[in-house]
């Protein structure tokens, strides 16, 4: 399990998920993960800093970082994809302006 790793978790066959957490506690039986959602979707509040498009494989999600949480890794199976080279900074960004502000 690598950080930036994206889930379509077991049970929820329309989510998306990403994995956010550090790769060095990849042990754990749990996993911290932002949703991901159609930018089609029609959520209206997407704020640039805290909720960014992020496009994956010519889709375009959004980061629902308001709504970060544990994951049971049994639910997660295999990773579609890793974002890391593409959205390391934004998902970085997003989630330190959810924790610190700024």
């Amino acid at each position: 399990m690598a950080r930036f790793d994206v889930y379509r978790p077991t049970g929820r066959p329309a989510s998306w998920l990403v994995d956010v957490q550090a790769g060095l506690l990849s042990d754990l039986e749990s996993r911290v993960g932002i949703p991901l959602v159609p930018a089609k979707s029609g959520r209206q509040d997407a704020i640039d800093r805290l909720m960014p498009v992020l496009t994956i494989d010519g889709q375009d999600f959004v980061l629902v970082t308001t709504d970060i949480a544990m994951v049971p890794t049994r639910l997660l199976g295999s990773p579609v994809t890793n974002i890391e080279a593409d959205h390391c900074d934004s998902i970085t960004a997003a989630m330190d302006f959810l924790f610190q502000g700024y």
